[in-house]
């Protein structure tokens, strides 16, 4: 096979091409996931220095698909994903992209309330942030990729995050002539830069500067694709075990160590006895006021899921105060649902129980809800689950207020009516930890006619387009419907705990796939922070973290909430790839973890939800100053998992 075709192209500051520059490209034979290398030796011919850039460019084989399935299902993007890729009537959109961590097929869903990046062929308005080409630095992207697709095949580019020429840029463009891939040495970001305050900031070029006969070797490598968008995964997979040895993490505590240290945190800095909440931030520097979020949702970024961890913690260790602490947060986010028999979604010390993080006045969002039950049902499996009855009957509202609203085609809803329990917003895929939920809630005996499991089994089948087109969207409720890494990991939530009850393996395949695109998110490499830096200065590594989505660039943990998963996709597929990166990523996270007060300038047990990778809200190579009840919780939470299996 000769390979797909590549052109190197030299262009100056201004993005005219240059022909004072000797290129020469050879491509190697292929190797894992059909990976060719790629060396490009560019030598400058002119006799007056030149600032420059250079773009390896692919084009995508093939077009836009022109005929549509035999089979029927829903035209309508705005419920069921994107209309690309769909198994049933649609014509599937052309191009397709991926850009691991950073940018997913049209990226922005034209219905989505954030501005951030997104494509859409033929339009140019940079304001606005759509584009029909984009560029962007390399350590943007948890792996420095980028893949594009027809219906047909595809091709991908690879590079390290940097070369001799500075920082790498991966790139996409489409129109009349076709679609192309690139990866451009060093850097730009064109149209414009986003700098993760939805206001369009200006485009940007890293400069190098050629002298007179110089010389540069640059690497990459290439692949074809077919028409299967999943091919991603197999590419990633080898990428990550080709570098793994280059980006060692070294974790500064044990798991065990860590399990003590988060539990001390939630209790010692999160946990408030009157009423019984974990606040959902604290500020490093106790000396200034502030800074503490007088908060706590049911869900997602404090409440019952972390009060879960610090319970399990407690039984295990003998630890009758983070016992008690638990049982208190539990107590009181089961003690007063809303009037429509879920869950509230946020108390605030000043108002008491409220909505959601939403700008529709009432609006409860399913994931947050959905996170609430699944952890409520897991605590009525401890010995503190037999002694609070209110905790089983809250359980079961809200499990049958859901199951109850479920749409015929099995959609739960991404937004309900606090009041009245209605449905607002079908859109997107906000609904898929129900589905934990419902299965679980038959492994604690809440299940008896299994009317919830064939809920969860409908929302299964409903959720899975979301999988198989490789865009899931709307988990997290402050970036509306965009895609992020939160979605992966409440879909292998969901087609685990399908599969745990169910043993088919529909749902497993479902899961690994589902895994897959979550791992899409977690960073291969170790990015290179200024040493002046917090991050640079700790030695901080990347390798295992995950960007938290396209549209909130930044560093995060949450993946360990599926820690215990991800262990048991790995056992039932006996591919321990999964299990060896979920336990990366807890060791990446075992990083940074204060041990004594003044450690990173916080105290002990206080952990940051955010560490800056990329130039998006803060420079590279900050933390954020406040530590969130979720960031402890979550690191407690792997940790107990994974101890509970034997893999600390």
């Amino acid at each position: 096979m000769a390979g797909p075709h590549l052109e190197a192209i030299v262009e100056t500051a201004d993005g005219v091409p240059s022909d004072a520059f000797e290129v020469t490209v050879a491509v190697g034979e292929p190797g894992v996931a059909g990976l060719r290398p790629v060396r490009l030796d560019v030598r400058y011919l002119g006799p007056e220095p030149v600032t420059a850039s250079v773009r390896l460019v692919a084009e995508i084989p093939g077009g836009p698909a022109t005929e549509e399935s035999s089979e029927t299902g829903d035209a309508a993007g705005s419920e069921g994903g994107s209309q690309a890729g769909k198994r049933g009537g649609v014509v599937k959109e052309w191009p397709w992209w991926l850009i691991p961590g950073a940018f997913y097929g049209e990226n922005r869903p034209e219905a989505c309330d954030r501005i951030f990046p997104r494509f859409a062929v033929g339009e140019a308005d940079p304001q606005a942030m759509v584009s029909s080409a984009w560029e962007f630095r390399a350590d943007r992207a948890a792996t420095p990729a980028v893949f594009g697709w027809s219906d047909t095949g595809g091709v991908v580019l690879v590079a390290q995050e940097s070369s001799t020429l500075g920082m790498t840029g991966p790139g996409l463009s489409a129109g009349e002539t076709g679609a192309r891939v690139h990866l451009r040495f060093p850097y730009a970001e064109h149209p414009v830069s986003y700098d993760g305050t939805q206001v369009a900031a200006p485009a940007l070029r890293e400069e190098h500067t050629w002298q007179p006969a110089e010389e540069h070797t640059l690497t990459a490598w290439v692949a074809e694709l077919d028409g299967d968008r999943h091919g991603y995964a197999e590419v990633l997979r080898a990428v990550h075990e080709l570098w793994a040895d280059e980006a060692p993490v070294e974790p500064w505590v044990s798991v065990p160590e860590a399990a003590d240290i988060a539990a001390e945190g939630l209790v010692r800095w999160h946990y408030d006895p009157d009423p019984g909440v974990l606040l959902e931030t604290i500020g490093f520097d106790r000396g200034i006021g502030g800074t503490d979020r007088q908060a706590m949702h049911i869900g997602w970024v404090s409440g019952i899921p972390w009060a879960q961890a610090l319970l399990g913690y407690g039984h295990r260790t003998g630890d009758e105060a983070a016992v008690a602490a638990a049982e208190r947060v539990i107590d009181f986010c089961t003690a007063e649902l809303a009037p429509s028999g879920t869950f509230w979604g946020t108390w605030y010390r000043a108002t008491g129980w409220a909505q959601s993080w939403s700008p529709i006045k009432g609006a409860l969002h399913a994931r947050t809800l959905g996170e609430a039950a699944l952890f409520l049902v897991r605590a009525l499996g401890t010995p503190s689950g037999v002694r609070h009855p209110r905790w089983r009957a809250a359980a079961v509202s809200n499990l049958d207020v859901m199951a109850g609203r479920q749409r015929d085609d099995g959609n739960l809803g991404t937004l309900h009516h606090a009041q009245t329990g209605h449905v607002m917003s079908w859109s997107g895929a906000a609904g898929l930890t129900w589905v934990a939920a419902l299965c679980e809630a038959g492994e604690q005996g809440l299940d008896g006619d299994g009317r919830y499991l064939a809920a969860a089994q409908r929302a299964g089948e409903y959720y899975a387009r979301f999988v198989d087109e490789e865009f899931l969207y709307g988990a997290p409720e402050d970036v509306d419907l965009a895609p992020s890494s939160e979605d992966g990991y409440a879909a292998v939530l969901a087609y685990m705990a399908l599969h745990r009850r169910t043993g088919e393996a529909r749902w497993l395949d479902l899961a690994r796939r589902a895994a897959d695109w979550m791992l899409t998110f977690r960073y291969t490499y170790n990015t290179g922070f200024d040493p002046r830096t917090p991050l640079g200065m700790y030695g901080f590594a990347s390798r295992g973290a995950d960007n938290a989505s396209p549209s909130n660039p930044h560093l995060h943990a949450y993946g360990m909430v599926c820690t215990a998963e991800m262990l048991q996709l790995a056992e039932a597929l006996g591919d321990d790839y999964y299990a060896d990166r979920a336990l990366e990523h807890l060791a990446c996270f075992r990083q940074c973890v204060p041990r004594v007060d003044g450690e990173m300038n916080a105290y002990r047990g206080m952990i940051t939800e955010r560490y800056y990778q990329t130039a998006a809200f803060q420079p590279k190579g900050m933390i954020l100053g406040l530590s969130h009840a979720w960031s402890v919780g979550v690191l407690l939470l792997g940790a107990e998992q994974a101890l509970a299996a034997g893999r600390a």
